[in-house]
């Protein structure tokens, strides 16, 4: 058993020392894979790791020094400025100057430096005094320096699967808590249940372990399936609220509602309302799906988002988030038609486009004799005065503008009709 360092938490005193003890990540660290040979041949380059909590962005860094032979120095964006960064490549020029050796400079939690204090990086990245690594969480092309991105290479790690946080706890337990009168024991069905409420973080799973044992020291010796699931308890899932995994999650939602899928629109749905998302930003969302992606194929679609809103706000949660999933399951099966979305961004490029065109005489408001003396109104004919409704003929575009037509019904839902009654109109006006 590995000699234990007082206060050090287990997931410290677990991380590999060498690529081979890595776990997960094997899309970049198999062999024969990009990073595993760029660091087999000590190719050194600055590099940004992107990835969830827990995939071993730090542990990486640290193994890309040793592997390279490189000096390690780390800041944390948490607490680090931009005078702690002269400070640490001053110290790389001092290591460089005495041992030959370069120096790796990470940076955790890259994106909470602004961009100015990014470019503080810059001239030290640029003459090779640091090989830079960042870690984020975020998506590095909205947090990151454009030129400091074009000097580094970035990496995208992924959440483990249930395989890799059974593999990483296994070996724990082998190494950490095996032997010696303290060794505990656990069973295989709460190695699996500690892996699944890790949801993809090493680091979670491994303070989950530690909690389990320090239990199952204080009962029998062995980390039952009883106490995996009471350590478990309240367990999450990743959502920020301000970050990708929230827009990556509403966009999956939108997709499923426009690709008829109400399982799948049902379930990030779920996912978003279970990571804490307002459901009233839902609300906002789902009646926009309602205008862009069903539009007229089924009006109903409109109003039955609105009510869920209206029902969510009497409510509240958890009662009004069933009346959001109905609409949702609603939408998702309904007929789907993006005339309108398409006709009106059309129409908005045109009004943009063809300036301030005047409103053709005939069809103002002349409500003063000066403005009925001016011709306000003069020709209009009343639409509901002509046979059948409808004023053939009639012009409503601007004098200078020629007709344009934006809206083209799709042959789905209530749209059939309302292509079949546009057309009929327009007979009349051919006529």
């Amino acid at each position: 058993m590995a000699e234990v360092t007082p206060f050090r938490p287990l997931a410290d005193r677990m991380r590999p020392a060498s690529l081979d003890q890595f776990v997960g990540q094997s899309h970049l660290l198999a062999p024969g894979k990009p990073l595993r040979r760029l660091l087999e041949g000590r190719s050194l380059h600055s590099m940004i790791l992107w990835g969830p909590p827990g995939t071993g962005k730090t542990t990486l860094a640290r193994l890309v020094a040793r592997t390279c032979d490189s000096e390690f120095l780390a800041l944390s964006a948490v607490m680090a400025g931009v005078k702690d960064v002269r400070a640490a490549v001053e110290q790389a020029q001092q290591m460089r100057a005495g041992s030959g050796r370069r120096t790796v400079l990470f940076l955790d939690e890259v994106h909470r430096f602004n961009k100015s204090q990014q470019d503080a990086f810059l001239p030290y990245v640029e003459d090779g005094t640091v090989c830079f690594i960042g870690a984020t969480t975020e998506n590095p092309s909205f947090e990151i320096n454009s030129a400091l991105l074009s000097r580094a290479r970035v990496y995208v790690l992924r959440s483990l699967t249930v395989d890799d946080i059974q593999q990483v706890l296994r070996r724990a337990l082998e190494r950490e808590f095996s032997s010696g009168a303290e060794a505990v024991q656990a069973a295989d069905d709460a190695i699996a249940t500690l892996a699944r409420a890790a949801d993809g973080d090493a680091r979670r799973a491994l303070n989950l372990l530690e909690v389990a044992a320090d239990l199952a020291r204080a009962g029998t010796g062995a980390i039952t399936e009883e106490i995996a699931g009471e350590v478990s308890a309240g367990g999450y899932r990743r959502f920020d609220k301000k970050g990708e995994q929230f827009y990556d999650q509403i966009s999956a939602l939108h997709k499923a509602v426009r690709g008829t899928d109400p399982d799948a629109a049902l379930y990030w749905l779920c996912r978003m309302l279970d990571g804490g998302c307002d459901p009233r930003y839902v609300c906002r969302r789902v009646i926009r799906m309602a205008s862009e992606d069903i539009g007229n194929a089924d009006p109903r679609a409109l109003q039955l988002a609105l009510e869920a809103a209206a029902a969510y706000e009497r409510l509240g949660s958890p009662e009004g988030e069933l009346a959001l999933a109905q609409a949702v399951v609603f939408m998702a099966v309904a007929a789907k038609s993006n005339a309108v979305y398409v006709a009106y961004k059309a129409a908005m490029a045109d009004a943009q486009k063809n300036g301030t065109l005047d409103v053709p005489m005939h069809l103002r408001n002349a409500p003063t004799r000066l403005m009925q003396g001016l011709g306000y109104g003069e020709g209009y004919r009343y639409a509901h005065d002509e046979p059948g409704g409808y004023a053939a003929g009639e012009k409503y575009f601007p004098d200078a503008m020629q007709p344009v037509r934006y809206y083209e019904p799709v042959p789905r839902g209530l749209e059939i009709r309302i292509a079949e009654a546009l057309e009929r109109f327009r007979s009349l006006k051919r006529g």
